[in-house]
């Protein structure tokens, strides 16, 4: 039997939808009890945020591991924080898509553009940052790829480099790109509750 298509599986998983904060935020429950959490801006349709959790080992949820959008802080007491603080000088790696490219951002990368290196490395099926300074390095995989089970284009890939942030951009392919609006339609079916009136897990 064929392993079904990825938006087979979004079609199949059990969806709840809320709108709130001018986004609509959608709740997919997986059969293999995986939960997925997307947010979408109403205006554009752009994902804002894409967040994946499953059960621990004693069955209870896990942590949300962020895939799109803002990292999720630690929340930590009020010494805790005190004592412990990430430097806000470390660099700070994030994706934040496009409707038509899958977008990354590296804060606090102060080098000039010519420092850097981005190259995908087909067999790995990832994509790696390198500097000539030696200063940074980052490997990284585009789930979304893996997913749809489409091969990584090296034309796809560029990059760019404007106040201390690193901007590596990769154009969806055209696979992509029609599953997605195949998939906004019909997310855009799904009864939604409007600002909190009902529950949404996605909280």
């Amino acid at each position: 039997m064929a392993v079904p298509s990825w938006l087979e599986r979004l079609r199949a998983a059990s969806k709840t939808a809320l709108v709130q904060d001018g986004k609509r935020k959608i709740h997919y429950l997986f059969e293999d009890e995986k939960e997925m959490a997307e947010e979408y801006n109403m205006k554009t349709g752009q994902l804002v945020s894409r967040k994946w959790r499953e059960k621990n080992t004693l069955g209870g949820s896990g942590k949300w591991q962020v895939e799109v959008g803002e990292p999720i802080l630690p929340l930590l007491g009020a010494l805790e924080s005190e004592l412990i603080k990430e430097s806000s000088s470390n660099p700070v790696f994030m994706r934040k898509d496009t409707l038509s490219s899958f977008q990354w951002r590296i804060r606090n990368l102060p080098y000039p553009k010519e420092v850097y290196n981005v190259s995908v490395e087909k067999e790995q099926r990832c994509c790696v940052i390198r500097t000539t300074n030696k200063k940074y390095y980052k490997k990284f995989s585009i789930p979304d790829l893996d997913r749809y089970q489409l091969p990584l284009d090296a034309a796809a890939l560029s990059f760019t480099h404007a106040n201390n942030t690193l901007i590596i951009t990769y154009q969806k392919p055209k696979e992509i790109l029609a599953a997605e609006e195949q998939l906004q339609k019909e997310l855009k079916k799904i009864k939604a509750a409007n600002n909190g009136d009902g529950d949404c897990k996605t909280q």
